[in-house]
């Protein structure tokens, strides 16, 4: 089965991105996979977590791009918050990275989103 979440906020804490999903969705099952994918139509990057059956998707929606900037200059893997629980995400930091700079100019991901990721990932992309 398909499970979905959001990312609806994030916080810098000790240093440390915080992108908090909704706890009334209850706790993602399974494991940080250290993989991240895209879904084009809805303008959102996606961190997959593995399970038995297949994965969970944790969605990064648009509004929360800049602070996936903040956490590429950091250098620093973040965490997902779900209520008072932190989960790591490793691979975050590269597997970002690797899609941003797949998207730039790549239309295969549809002319919205690869214009949206320039736009919005531009101080990253000019670095």
């Amino acid at each position: 089965m398909r499970i979905q979440y959001r990312v609806n906020d994030a916080t810098i804490h000790n240093e440390t991105m915080q992108f908090t999903i909704d706890a009334a969705n209850g706790r993602p099952e399974g494991s940080p996979s250290k993989k991240m994918i895209t879904d084009s139509d809805e303008l959102a990057f996606v961190y997959l977590f593995e399970t038995n059956e297949g994965y969970n998707y944790i969605h990064f929606p648009k509004h929360v791009w800049p602070q996936m900037v903040e956490v590429l200059e950091l250098d620093k893997q973040p965490v997902l918050k779900w209520n008072d629980e932190l989960i790591g995400l490793p691979g975050f930091v590269e597997e970002l990275t690797m899609l941003i700079f797949n998207i730039e100019g790549n239309d295969n991901y549809g002319e919205e989103f690869s214009t949206a990721v320039e736009s919005g990932f531009n101080k990253i992309l000019q670095a």
